[in-house]
């Protein structure tokens, strides 16, 4: 079984190759800035990464936030990651937060946000990070920057019109305005609603099957999963044509076929 780092203000489990990230500072509403959540954040990203015992990572938040963004105590009195001038403000973006959107676009396997409670702000793009959302009823959305007299510092407007597409990204970041789970689903944002009680259960329905499935290949198929919106088609196909040729080399492929026939066999 493989050793989980020890974190600070997180919590991480792993448990049939389901990595669960938990943002265990409710008394901060799981606030990024003004807390060590960004240290665990990018250190279980590169921890998943080196681990072959990991094929899917689940994050989640303790209390009733899934992630309140940036700490506005902070902002208000040009503390912590809000201290200086431009340059040194910058420079705390670029080693400070920014390091999230980095660390988790190179994770290696399917990433599964949780959402338990308001995404607000960074908490938003932390969820607009993952791969697969599914929301409990009390979540909430806000692209709530602009309401501050900031812009999204973290990468926010790079993720969400890849997401949702240009003009609703650009709708939801200019006005700031707060969504709730149900408008969210209509919009593409998360894949379901469930009830705060079935939220973990729904994560981890998905986040097993994709479990399940040869660890190899799943890894390698996040990847093409990824790289084909910045690709032309020819160029991705040759990536394709290496990417398959290491799968049917490997044994996991032969031990999946083999299921397979078995499973055929006995109908």
């Amino acid at each position: 079984m493989a050793t989980v780092p020890k974190l600070t203000d997180a919590l991480l489990t792993l448990e049939s190759r389901v990595a669960t990230l938990t943002l265990n500072r409710h008394d901060l509403r799981n606030a990024l800035t003004g807390s060590n959540l960004i240290e665990d954040i990018v250190t279980t990203a590169e921890w998943v990464n080196q681990c072959d015992e990991v094929s899917v990572m689940v994050i989640t938040g303790s209390g009733s936030a899934f992630s309140a963004g940036g700490n506005i105590r902070d902002m208000a009195t040009r503390s912590g990651d809000f201290a200086g001038d431009v340059a040194e403000c910058a420079d705390r973006y670029r080693k400070g937060i920014q390091r999230i959107p980095l660390a988790l676009q190179a994770v290696e396997v399917p990433i599964i946000a949780a959402v338990n409670g308001p995404a607000i702000g960074a908490g938003f793009d932390l969820a607009n990070m993952a791969d697969i959302r599914i929301a409990s009823e009390s979540a909430k959305f806000g692209e709530t920057f602009l309401n501050l007299g900031i812009i999204p510092g973290d990468g926010g407007a790079w993720f969400m019109q890849r997401l949702i597409g240009y003009q609703r990204a650009f709708e939801l970041t200019l006005t700031g305005r707060i969504i709730d789970a149900n408008e969210a689903r209509e919009l593409g944002i998360v894949l379901e609603v469930v009830p705060a009680d079935e939220l973990l259960a729904a994560a981890n329905a998905i986040a097993n099957r994709i479990a399940s499935q040869p660890p190899k290949a799943t890894r390698l198929t996040k990847r093409l999963m990824t790289i084909a919106p910045r690709m032309e088609l020819k160029d991705f196909l040759d990536v394709c044509a290496n990417f398959q040729g290491m799968c049917h080399n490997e044994p996991e492929h032969l031990e999946a076929v083999h299921r397979m026939l078995e499973a055929m066999g006995r109908k």
